[in-house]
């Protein structure tokens, strides 16, 4: 199989902190700050609201511990991509990494950039309408720049921003334990736990289709694979850094959802002012200081966020280059830096012009079926590298293989078939664009210059 040439030259300059903060950094956005409220309004249970961030923190983990495997046996940049390729040929691999250049990774740096915008808008009103996109194209633009200056920059730069925005996480959940907790709403909520979950097909499948927003708060857990020729010992720092980060994120999620139902009444977090349940929590403690606070979290947060996203979204498509599946001038590496800046220059450039297009959001929405569909077609990849390539060297082994993988692939397949049944509109648009990635490929491979 084909195999990324350029790998050798990239910097190995990431140790298991590194790693950890890019996984943690990665999953820790907006959202967790802002979804329950949309979930609580579908579930309408305080037990289901739990349950759906549960699930979805089993299932996250039990990816990042499959992949532990495809990680440690194949520790080359590109990650995701370079595990497709390897099970399943070029063409699931290149659409894969179509898919995520023109949307997954783009569209997620824009929104998540208009988040920062919007957050800083508490401090400076004057950033509102354009200007919000003006702003979001700043951030990215300086942090693509930030990135181009080396691993190590990029590496530090998501360390300092990671550990503060655990700290804020953290921070909420201990206040608010500890100054927040209304024992009417810990009697309404906890007291009637399983309001309105009477567990038929129905409650079943709102719950199934409100984890779209518990996923994708959970999501870009997988970002560290991409940067794996980049790290110092992969084998070991790559599947224990999943662990790690994947299972401190959850437990975060999960106790600040417990802070959530501790604080306030199920009725006032489905109706929490513009989804922020998180300002809303802490004003119950703080008062009306609360909103900046939030904001200078929520800010930190996202900042952090998008350098992770630039920083290992690149990678991918660097190794697509060296395979001759993406512009050639992309894998190639700075002399001085040695990194893939005209991969970063051209995921930058998309990025911006789905910022100034507005319409990044709507994108996101439709790629839901998409993310996942890539997620179990590279779990399943196990499976295949395991009949096909058993003498593969393996230094880590998929925890529960094949039980666990299994089951993960049953489980998200099911909320697939939800998608596909309750939010058409927004399944068939994402296999649209997964699927215009065939031609796109023929026409590729037709014009690839022989090496």
């Amino acid at each position: 199989m084909a195999t990324n040439a350029g790998n050798t030259n990239l910097i190995k300059g990431l140790g298991l902190l590194d790693a950890t903060m890019i996984v943690t950094g990665g999953m820790i956005g907006s959202g967790i700050f802002i979804v329950s409220a949309d979930i609580a309004r579908q579930v309408n249970s305080p037990g289901l609201l739990l349950v759906t961030w549960v699930v979805t923190a089993i299932l996250t983990l039990i990816a990042a511990l499959s992949y532990g495997e495809l990680a440690a046996a194949m520790p080359q940049a590109g990650g995701q991509y370079v595990y497709l390729r390897e099970a399943f040929g070029k063409l699931p691999a290149f659409l894969f990494g179509w898919t995520f250049f023109v949307v997954i990774q783009t569209g997620t740096i824009a929104a998540v950039a208009v988040a920062f915008a919007k957050f800083a808008g508490v401090f400076f009103p004057s950033i509102q309408g354009p200007m919000l996109q003006v702003v979001g194209i700043g951030v990215i633009l300086i942090l693509s720049w930030v990135n181009t200056r080396g691993v190590r920059t990029g590496a530090i730069v998501q360390n300092v921003f990671t550990i503060a925005k655990i700290a804020a996480l953290l921070g909420l959940v201990i206040l608010g334990l500890a100054l927040g907790r209304n024992q009417t709403a810990v009697q309404a909520n906890f007291g009637n736990l399983w309001a309105n979950a009477d567990w038929t097909w129905a409650v079943v499948s709102i719950t199934g289709v409100a984890m779209v927003g518990s996923l994708f708060s959970s999501d870009s857990w997988n970002n560290i694979t991409f940067l794996a020729g980049e790290m110092r010992n992969p084998k070991r720092d790559l599947p224990l850094s999943l662990a790690i980060g994947v299972g401190v994120v959850s437990a975060l999620y999960l106790l600040a959802n417990v802070v959530y139902l501790s604080v306030l009444p199920l009725a006032a977090i489905q109706t929490a002012p513009q989804d922020r349940v998180g300002t809303a929590v802490v004003q119950s403690f703080l008062g009306l200081g609360a909103e900046k606070w939030m904001a200078a979290a929520i800010m930190v947060s996202t900042f952090g966020c998008v350098n992770g996203l630039i920083l290992a979204g690149s990678r991918v498509y660097y190794a697509m280059a060296n395979d001759g599946l993406f512009f050639k001038v992309c894998g190639k590496l700075d002399p001085k830096s040695q990194t893939p800046v005209v991969s970063i220059a051209v995921q930058c450039l998309w990025a911006c012009g789905l910022t100034l297009t507005g319409r990044y959001n709507d994108l996101l929405d439709y790629v839901i079926f998409a993310v996942l569909l890539f997620y179990i077609l590279t779990i399943w990849g196990i499976f295949v590298l395991r009949r096909t390539r058993p003498t593969m060297e393996r230094p880590y082994k998929a925890i529960g293989y094949p039980v666990l993988p299994f089951l993960y692939i049953v489980f998200a397949g099911l909320i697939e078939i939800l998608l596909l049944m309750y939010k058409p509109n927004y399944t068939w648009p994402g296999l649209i664009i997964v699927l215009l990635g065939i031609p796109v490929y023929f026409i590729w491979k037709k014009n690839e210059v022989p090496a």
